[in-house]
């Protein structure tokens, strides 16, 4: 062989040769010191040590290799793994070797001594301390050692101190030091701490004892990522078996990212949660209602048309277009707009009345200069005991409810703050923004203002509460209640005088009975039984009874299913079957309605079946917007990870449960599904 210069260059052979040979050449074979890299033909003093580091690029004593083709160098690292790993083995076989010559020299001197084989427990444990402890486990050991799940349910419900924990406190101390270290400098937030693969991994480590060798660059992003994609894929069959006996709903939602770029993101919720599926880049069509339709048919035709019963929006004109298109297209689904949408923008509104605009404009002023101003801030910090105020938020307009709800509460404190001996004499106060500031705390119009917006808007976030805290109770058979009960608490806050909440109440029934009024929100109010069975004039109330009617038209299979429905519902009205027990009646109002009919429904099983699929239903698309941060973080992660080496690019923008290809990185389809399981999925 031949190097640049024409001179004859050499490779070591025999058993014993380091892999690195391969890769490197003598220039004199009679000296081993002197390596030369066979891709830049630089040559290297040290030996093949030095040589491995120049090429695996680890920073050190010795220039790094930029010429290393990158299979090459996944193939170099492979070596290197399995050079410590034999190297390890031997120092663990060299160690047995030591115990047992060390044991064999104890022997002998327990028979000059003349002291006789150890006989009792105490005696074998007494000697065994002696020894040095080793901590190697075998297959029996694997066998019958506890999975990390198991040992950390132990924990919790068989938890005692110990003397060993006494006086491993220090052992633990510098054992949650260094982790504590690695959250520091990584940058990890403190909140993975409380997550349960946390408290897993530790477990394992533990249960593993000493001398982990911890997983390397290369299996993290690859035959782990691999094992873990399966385990996660398991753990998301449960949502498709589900969706099929009981259907789904369809979310779908628009977000403008960083880059502007307008994104459509579709997920699937069921009865065990929100699944998210995919992430469409709509940027070049998102206002045409045409092209939505396209986007949301193609979609419930991969979900499979039987599995859908219906499909969530916002409100927006071309929404509206393309669900009106699919109604058509598929007159089995339900078209609803998100609820949580609606309720914004009967707040948004209700803002609009001249008094509470002028109050809202005035409070968010007042906040803003508050929080601008530092001498302002501090002060209103000493007399609200640090109690911040709430500055609203520009993507929902429920925020300025919480920003005046927040004002109302420190009411006596600011109007402290503004005529107190501080303020007065500061030089802020003299300002013109600063006296403005002061005027609008001690004018008793803005407080009045205050309190009727607080009035008119309060029960509305109630509701949008309820909405959006669906992952703890499904909240299809709540919401026509809900809003009931919202009209009647505005009523009530304005002592039933008609002439204050006339207009508030015109704005509800708009937007209820044109927007958010649906067939599923009636049907869920009469299959819920703790409204069904406390309200004797249900039947009399056309407009619900109507709405169920049309649901089970839609959800049953064909006529002689509807039959059966109508039949069984006769059970549910006169409370037979196992409707009537004592158990069934007290549970109507402790547990949720699905868990009721699950319970005890099993004998009107058409009714259950048709119960479940509405009481199941989800109508608010807030589950889109929840994770706009995390599919935000996703997508700047696989950005960085593109750096990545690979043989393998793709440029389509789509991301789905099984491929995220925007950033065009071959690991995509391995990495979304997992962070689809562990942070997109909301519990029902």
């Amino acid at each position: 062989m031949l190097n640049s210069e024409g001179s004859s260059l050499f490779k070591p052979t025999g058993d014993r040769v380091d892999a690195f040979w391969k890769w490197n050449s003598l220039k004199d074979k009679n000296n081993r010191k002197s390596v030369t890299c066979d891709f830049c033909h630089k040559t290297t003093t040290r030996g093949i040590s030095r040589a491995k580091r120049h090429q695996l690029q680890i920073k050190g004593d010795v220039g790094s290799c930029k010429k290393v083709p990158e299979d090459v160098k996944l193939e170099m690292i492979a070596a290197y793994e399995k050079k410590i790993a034999e190297t390890a083995a031997y120092m663990e076989a060299m160690q047995e070797e030591d115990e047992e010559e060390e044991d064999g020299i104890l022997e002998i001197a327990r028979l000059k001594s003349g002291k006789k084989h150890p006989t009792t427990s105490n005696e074998a444990s007494s000697t065994a301390s002696n020894k040095r402890i080793t901590t190697k486990k075998g297959p029996i050991d694997f066998l019958f050692s506890k999975a990390p799940e198991e040992s950390i349910k132990l924990g919790k419900t068989m938890r005692q101190s110990s003397v060993n924990e006494t006086y491993n406190k220090a052992t633990r101390d510098r054992a949650v030091q260094y982790i504590a270290r690695f959250f520091f400098r990584n940058g990890i937030p403190f909140n993975v701490a409380k997550s349960k693969s946390f408290k897993l991994m530790i477990e394992a480590i533990g249960t593993y004892g000493p001398h982990l060798k911890p997983p390397s660059y290369h299996e993290l992003r690859v035959p782990l990522l691999k094992i873990e994609l399966e385990y996660t894929k398991g753990l998301l069959r449960g949502h498709e078996e589900e969706r099929i006996k009981y259907g789904c709903s369809i979310m779908s939602d628009g977000w403008t990212d960083r880059k502007n770029r307008t994104l459509i993101n579709f997920l699937v919720n069921c009865s065990l949660g929100t699944q998210f599926v995919r992430s469409v880049d709509a940027s070049e069509y998102m206002k045409t209602g045409q092209k939505v339709f396209e986007l949301l048919d193609s979609f419930v035709e991969e979900i499979g048309e039987k599995n859908v019963i219906q499909v969530v929006t916002d409100n927006g004109s071309n929404y509206v277009l393309a669900a009106k298109i699919l109604q058509v297209t598929r007159p089995k689904i339900f078209w609803t707009p998100c609820a949580a949408h609606c309720l914004d923008l009967m707040l948004e509104d209700i803002g609009k009345i001249p008094k509470v605009k002028r109050v809202i404009q005035r409070g968010i002023k007042l906040v803003g200069y508050i929080y601008n101003h530092a001498l302002a801030l501090n002060t209103m910090r000493k007399f609200t005991q640090k109690t911040e105020l709430v500055r609203h938020g520009v993507t929902r307009f429920a925020t300025t409810f919480l920003t005046l709800q927040r004002l109302h509460k420190q009411k006596a404190n600011l109007r402290r703050m503004f005529t107190s001996d501080e303020w007065l004499k500061s030089k802020a106060a003299k300002e013109p923004k600063g006296k403005q500031a002061t005027d609008v705390v001690l004018m008793p119009s803005f407080w009045n203002d205050v309190d009727y917006a607080l009035k008119a808007m309060g029960p509305l976030v109630r509701v949008l509460r309820l909405v959006d805290n669906e992952k703890k109770k499904p909240a299809m058979g709540f919401i026509y209640e809900a809003m009931d009960r919202a009209k009647e608490a505005i009523q009530r806050a304005f002592n039933n005088n008609e002439g204050k909440y006339k207009d508030i109440l015109a704005i509800i029934d708009k937007r209820w009975d044109c927007q958010l009024h649906h067939p599923l929100h009636a049907a869920g109010y009469y299959l819920n039984p703790k409204f069904f069975y406390t309200n004797p004039n249900i039947d009399s109330d056309n407009e619900v009874v109507d709405g169920l009617y049309k649901c089970i038209d839609k959800l049953s299979e064909d006529d002689d299913f509807v039959v059966e429905v109508h039949k069984q519902l006769l059970v549910y009205k006169r409370a037979g079957e196992r409707f009537g027990m004592t158990a069934a009646m007290k549970a109507r109002t402790e547990i949720s309605p699905v868990k009721w009919w699950k319970l005890y429904g099993g004998k009107t099983p058409h009714l259950q079946t048709i119960v479940i699929k509405v009481l199941s239903l989800t109508y608010s698309s807030s589950g889109c917007e929840r994770n706009w941060s995390t599919f935000e973080h996703v997508r700047k992660v696989l950005s960085l990870a593109n750096t990545v080496p690979s043989p393998v690019r793709c440029s389509t923008k789509v991301f789905t449960s099984d491929t995220f290809t925007d950033v065009g990185n071959p690991y995509n389809s391995i990495v979304l599904p997992i962070l689809n399981a562990n942070s997109f999925s909301f519990p029902g």
